[in-house]
């Protein structure tokens, strides 16, 4: 991943695409960042799994700043945070649509042996082993829920 996200950012510098290079360079320091924090807590370089985690995270930010500067009237800020959006989801792994999410999180749940919704916690980090950057975490645990309430 790291290598594309090189080559990615040689693409936009050749083509003068400053909006995409800006997006890829934050990409690149989320990554630094990352790597340097791992490197603190003694483990190696971030993962690629982790670095799925991490594009998740920063499009769920922007999608948060998207809907913020919507609702404050400020559309062309809204329009740059999607802009970004599409820039991060293009390095992420395919998202699972809703019947792979729900197959998923059925064996997960009987995986972990889950048999309430005390047991929660063991699905969930179940599926974020699995499944980071692929699926909807906030989504899934209401599914959780619902599937060992």
């Amino acid at each position: 991943m790291r290598e594309r996200l090189t080559e990615e950012v040689k693409t936009a510098m050749r083509a003068g695409d400053k909006s995409r290079l800006s997006t890829l360079r934050l990409i690149q320091a989320a990554i630094k960042d990352r790597d340097i924090a791992n490197r603190g807590a003694g483990k190696e370089a971030a993962t690629d799994d982790e670095i799925a985690q991490l594009l998740a995270k920063m499009v769920k930010q922007r999608e948060d700043s998207a809907k913020a500067f919507d609702d404050g009237a400020r559309p062309e800020l809204a329009a740059k945070e999607r802009e970004e959006i599409v820039v991060i989801r293009d390095f992420m792994p395919k998202q699972m649509d809703e019947a792979e999410t729900d197959a998923a999180i059925r064996a997960a749940i009987a995986e972990t042996g889950a048999a309430g919704v005390k047991d929660m916690g063991k699905v969930m980090a179940a599926l974020r082993e699995k499944y980071a950057g692929q699926m909807d975490f906030g989504r899934a645990s209401g599914v959780v829920k619902g599937l060992l309430g």
